[in-house]
Parts: C-alpha cells; structure tokens; sequence
C-alpha cells in the first residue's frame, strides 16, 4: 500500500504539487488523472525517491521513503516516463542487472527472468541489443526490469503512451495480472477508457492539487455527468488538454 499525506513541492517560484493526499491499497489499480503540468510525473518521483519533497510524508507499505529511502525503493517496481535503456545491452542484460541490484542471483534470478519473458512475450528479442528496439518492445523490457524482484508496489508513468494496439493490448492485460496478484497498482495516463477500463480509484490533479478522487461512479456522480471525460473536464477545470 501506497499512502501519500500532505505533498509539496516547489521549483523557484511554481509550485509543482500543493498538499496532494491520496492511499492506493493493494488488490487495486489506482489512476492520476490531470491537466498538462498538473504535478502527476513530480508525485510519482517524489513516491519512488527521485525528487524530496518540501514538505508532506510518505509511506510505502509503512516505511517512510524520506526517511528509510533504500528500504522502501526495495518495495515498488517503477517505469518512469523516460525508459532509459542501455542501447548496448541486450534485453536480458538489462533485467539481470536490475535483479542483481535487488540481490537476487543465479537459478532464482533466471527463473524471474523466464517469467517475465513468457508473461511479456519477449522471447524474440530476449537476447537482441536493445538498440534499434521498437517503442512497444523497449517499454517491455523496462516493465520486466521494473518487475523482476516481484514488488508489492508498482509505479507506471504512462506505461502505453505512443504504444501500438498490440503493445497497449498487453500492457492493460499486465496490469490486471498485478492487480490479482493483490499488488498495489498507480499509474497515471491520459486515455479515459483505459482509466475507465482498469481504475479501482482515480485521483484527479489540477494545478498540483487533488480536485477530486474516488471510483469513476463517485466521480460522474459528483461531476453530474454521463461520461468520465465530461466529468474530467468538469472536475479538473479550464486548465488545458489531458496529460
């Protein structure tokens, strides 16, 4: 379980993310939904342990991320909004390395690794540099690499953005893997059936705050509207395009 309690952070004079709370439990899929610049990508980094927070506290599975920063990034798999393969290694390189920052070696580490390869079809470019790598196949080799030491939590920052049918088809399908694995899922997109499709919770940010959050029942409810989008536009306000 994730929680998230009264989160600031501030670059020079824009304030990034104003007092965000939200708890993403596990067994369940929890979505950001906001505006362009909203403060989602900063709350994500700030949950995973790039970036400190000014003020506010958070908890991964109990443990304070400021405060046992190692501890709690043993707990949460991430694939952030930026990849950043290695283009000289192949795919299993890359998820070997992880596993072995997570101390996991040998016969358990291969075993994760087949795992993740059969779950993620990746059996064609297992052994391929991933130099040259399509988007679909390169995001699948960081989810493997983000899942390879089996954590409770998983992050995603867009995990289909610029993803073809076929890729996204199997990024939803892994997501609803982990969510009945009893994993606690956060990940922020801007496809509001995919939001609709797999969120048990949607958090909707605007301006670096929480406008609203809740099942998408509780939010057409309190938006009064018919259509996840309409209540988006509603909720979040005039502040620009989905992100």
């Amino acid at each position: 379980m994730i929680h998230v309690q009264n989160l600031h952070k501030q670059f020079g004079s824009v304030r990034a993310v104003n007092d965000v709370s939200f708890a993403a439990p596990d067994g369940a899929v929890t979505g950001l939904l906001g505006p362009n610049g909203a403060g989602k990508t900063t709350s994500l980094r700030m949950i995973y342990g790039l970036l400190q927070p000014a003020s506010g506290k958070i908890e991964i599975d109990g443990i304070d991320v400021v405060a046992k920063p190692m501890e709690a990034q043993a707990r949460i798999g991430v694939l952030p909004d930026i990849s950043g393969l290695y283009p000289r290694l192949t795919a299993r390189e890359h998820i070997r390395y992880y596993g072995n920052l997570q101390g996991i070696k040998g016969a358990e580490l291969e075993a994760r690794i087949a795992h993740w390869v059969e779950i993620l079809a990746l059996e064609d470019v297992i052994d391929r540099r991933v130099a040259g790598f399509s988007h679909g196949e390169r995001t699948k080799v960081a989810l493997a690499r983000a899942l390879v030491h089996n954590p409770q939590n998983v992050l995603l920052d867009e995990p289909t953005n610029g993803l073809d049918v076929m890729s996204t088809r199997a990024v939803r399908e892994l997501i609803r893997h982990l969510r009945s694995e009893g994993r606690c899922v956060v990940f922020s997109s801007h496809v509001m059936q995919e939001v609709s499709a797999l969120c048990d919770r949607i958090v909707v940010i605007a301006h670096g705050e929480v406008v609203a959050q809740g099942t998408s029942d509780e939010l057409l409810a309190l938006a009064g509207k018919t259509s996840l989008e309409d209540a988006f536009v509603e909720l979040a306000g005039p502040h620009g395009e989905p992100a």
